[in-house]
């Protein structure tokens, strides 16, 4: 009875223990993605610290840097509140264990009283003999077994309870050291909230007392977005096209050689078949999902997909088919999957554009400065494919990053954000 009790305590032990170290750990990788993800801003910030220009890039990074220190602090009230529970049931099971403790020693100690009154062998011996026949005999026999046996394991389950009590008890301590750190953190986050609210506030006004020539940018800039979706739209269908082309060209000549299966060949669609090769690349680009790396090593997602409102300008919003990563000058650009290079276009006052196949899948990255690959090579995961372009007088660069997917000759533009990792 005493050991099944022990038992379900020590399992009820290890369950909130393994349930509450699961979330903490949660909590503290969370915490260290967002700390990434504020190290990464902060040090495009102070680069652009030592620029005279300020551009509308750095508000939007300084808008991310507040939202992200904001979810900081919302984890490290999360992990606050994880420690004060962990604490409070800790210190319940400890309370319990006493309880318990206290019940084992009094039993332990009527034990010891019986032992102590029936100490003497003779006694026991006697106690045995007495017994009026040999079946009586071996059941008193074995119920001294018994006693002996619950004794012993009595002062054993009042031992490890009080191991237990001190291991509790260290781990509270150790809790209670966690929740004194995470709320000097907090305390210092929330200070760094306030200085980029301020700055924000600065680089904010400076922008409103220039909103005709910001009107006038962002019609070129939204013109310019029109030519990039153009061209790139063109590339894409110009391959389904020379792809298509090849099919029919191959089934062509398989009919000239076989002319008995032209009878046989059932009318295809303009869609054409993929390779296996295409189609293990398709399966793989979707595995990954979520997983992707990111087209630059650093950087700071200053415009999502679909439609974003200005930062300054009121009920002025801009539509992007992908998503602009802001990143330190002249970054250097990377595929985000093993693919095929299928174009390399220059876009007067755009940069330059690389689109990579990936079996059904494209990816574009555009604004750059450089490019390091040819259409027709072959790519790895994060091989780098070129370096970003920069604007004078401004420390920052810019990726322009989409995703398409291709269906016959149905192209579907997809949310990067989806597919990058986080």
């Amino acid at each position: 009875m005493w050991n099944v009790s022990k038992l379900i305590v020590v399992f009820l032990l290890l369950t909130f223990s393994v349930n509450g170290q699961s979330t903490s750990e949660k909590l503290k990788r969370e915490q260290a993605r967002l700390e990434r993800k504020i190290s990464d801003t902060k040090s495009l910030l102070n680069k652009s610290k030592t620029n005279t220009q300020t551009s509308l890039n750095e508000l939007k990074v300084i808008e991310n840097q507040i939202s992200y220190r904001e979810n900081l602090l919302k984890n490290y009230d999360n992990q606050i509140r994880g420690a004060e529970l962990s604490i409070e049931n800790k210190s319940q099971q400890i309370a319990n264990l006493y309880e318990k403790i206290e019940k084992l020693k009094e039993q332990y100690k009527k034990l010891l009283l019986y032992s102590y009154k029936h100490r003497s062998k003779y006694n026991k011996m006697m106690y045995v003999f007495s017994a009026d026949n040999y079946n009586e005999a071996l059941k008193r026999k074995k119920y001294l077994e018994r006693i002996a046996e619950i004794q012993q394991k009595q002062f054993l389950v009042i031992q490890q309870n009080q191991a237990l009590i001190k291991t509790e008890i260290g781990q509270i301590e150790v809790e209670k050291e966690h929740k004194k750190l995470v709320i000097s953190e907090k305390v210092k986050e929330k200070e760094a909230i306030l200085q980029d609210k301020i700055a924000q506030e600065i680089v904010y006004q400076k922008f409103k007392a220039q909103e005709g020539e910001l009107l006038a940018k962002l019609k070129k800039d939204e013109a310019k977005k029109v030519v990039l979706r153009n061209k790139i739209s063109a590339a894409i269908r110009k391959e389904i096209a020379a792809a298509e082309a090849r099919r029919r060209k191959a089934e062509a000549a398989r009919k000239k050689n076989n002319p008995t299966a032209a009878t046989t060949t059932v009318a295809k669609t303009t869609s054409f078949a993929s390779t296996k090769e295409s189609a293990r690349l398709s399966a793989s680009f979707e595995g990954n999902k979520g997983r992707l790396p990111w087209p630059v090593s650093k950087g700071s997602i200053t415009e999502r997909f679909g439609k974003n409102p200005h930062p300054t300008l009121k009920n002025v919003y801009t539509n992007n088919r992908g998503i602009d990563i802001s990143s330190p000058k002249n970054a250097q650009v990377r595929a985000v999957f093993e693919g095929e290079v299928t174009s390399v276009l220059s876009i007067p006052g755009a940069g330059k554009v690389i689109i990579l196949k990936h079996g059904n899948y494209r990816t574009v990255y555009s604004n750059l400065k450089d490019t390091y690959v040819g259409k027709g090579d072959k790519v790895s995961t994060k091989k780098v494919i070129g370096s970003l372009l920069t604007k004078d007088k401004q420390n920052m660069s810019i990726v322009h990053f989409e995703l398409h997917k291709v269906v016959g000759s149905s192209v579907t533009c997809l949310n990067p954000s989806l597919w990058v990792s986080h």
